[in-house]
């Protein structure tokens, strides 16, 4: 089976596996607890900590269950703690779903939001950003990367303009850690991260942050520096360390993503929907009156995995908020299908896709 999902999800590496099962083995006390197994595991969650620190280039870490409640914590965090400044907050209508819903609560609790429009690349105008901030504007959140179709915002550029104005930077950076460099000299206030997406484990993610005071948005024992209250999970927070000191960027991406884009240019009723200077690891595309459905189906009996759009809103009957966003041509929104590369993948399993794909269009086409 060629695996082509990993934006959906990645398969965990061996090294990860075996410090998850490691450390569950040898230090699983509660690192809470005040006696000496306890005090190990607290040890070691502390060094996992510091090694996040210095490799995100910020100055806390809150370990969470993964992207999701990164996002949420992020979001409702700040705004209630910095609610007695504004009530305004900046977001883009291509977000993933854990920050557009968790922008809807704040809007149930009185928040102001507005969303910026993105262009046919799901790119937002910087002019636009600008006109959007107000003297109550307390939080601008973006994606680094889409999820969807891989285009790239232009993170430090934001993050030196929003410092220039005073306001919280949140990035969701679930799909670029790991893959794209961040200007260490340019960072966010808030960053999000999700081990799945970098061959580490789900149910494990972070939240890294500098100069911001979170308020809690769940209640218990106050673990976490009373900012996420529950037992911490000392073998997923070893191992997402892990992960992510492992993490390195291909260039071998790149090359297929130009080989793949030339590859689709040849079919009648083919579009490329992922911007040219989008992320390299992501491309989607669509195909002219045809379910996306249609085409995973059809590429799964190739023994090919690619998915329809995100894992979050695949099996959704309804065509994709981003989609809809970028403004693609009707005929085309129902055939987008998107094809992720990781760490696992293979010069041959870009062939074996396009020797599967032919013959899937082939069929489909009933030619």
């Amino acid at each position: 089976m060629i695996y082509l999902d990993n934006s959906a999800t990645t398969k965990p590496k061996k090294e990860v596996l075996d410090t998850f099962i490691k450390v569950n083995e040898q230090f699983y006390a509660n690192p809470s607890s005040l006696h000496a197994l306890g005090n190990q595991a607290e040890d070691l969650l502390e060094t996992a900590r510091s090694q996040l620190k210095e490799l995100l280039n910020m100055e806390k870490i809150i370990f969470t269950s993964g992207g999701t409640e990164a996002n949420n914590l992020a979001l409702i965090g700040t705004a209630r703690s910095y609610q007695s400044r504004g009530k305004h907050i900046v977001s883009a209508e291509t977000e993933h779903p854990s920050v557009l819903n968790s922008l809807a609560a704040l809007e149930q609790e009185g928040f102001e939001i507005t969303l910026l429009p993105v262009d046919h690349t799901g790119q937002i105008d910087i002019e636009e950003l600008k006109k959007s901030l107000r003297s109550d504007t307390i939080l601008v959140s973006l994606m680094h990367v889409n999820n969807e179709i891989g285009t790239i915002h232009p993170i430090a550029a934001i993050a030196r303009l929003l410092k220039e104005r005073r306001i919280f930077f949140h990035v969701d950076a679930v799909q670029s850690i790991g893959k794209l460099a961040l200007d260490s000299a340019a960072m966010p206030d808030l960053l999000s991260i999700s081990g799945h997406k970098i061959h580490g484990l789900k149910g494990s993610g972070l939240l890294a942050y500098s100069g911001v005071e979170l308020q809690s948005i769940q209640y218990g024992g106050g673990q976490e520096g009373g900012i996420r209250s529950g037992t911490v999970s000392v073998p997923n927070a070893v191992a997402l360390a892990k992960a992510l000191r492992l993490a390195k960027v291909s260039p071998l991406h790149l090359k297929w993503n130009q080989n793949l884009r030339q590859f689709f240019s040849e079919f009648t009723g083919v579009k490329v929907i992922s911007p040219e200077q989008g992320a390299p690891h992501i491309l989607a595309v669509a195909v002219k009156g045809i379910k996306g459905e249609i085409l995973v189906s059809g590429l799964q009996k190739e023994s090919v995995i690619v998915s329809t759009s995100s894992a979050c809103s695949s099996k959704s009957r309804d065509t994709s908020h981003v989609i809809q966003a970028i403004g693609l041509p009707r005929e085309f929104k129902d055939g987008v299908m998107r094809i992720s590369f990781g760490a696992f993948t293979t010069e041959q399993d870009i062939m074996d896709l396009q020797k599967a794909f032919q013959r899937v269009y082939r069929i489909i086409k009933g030619a």
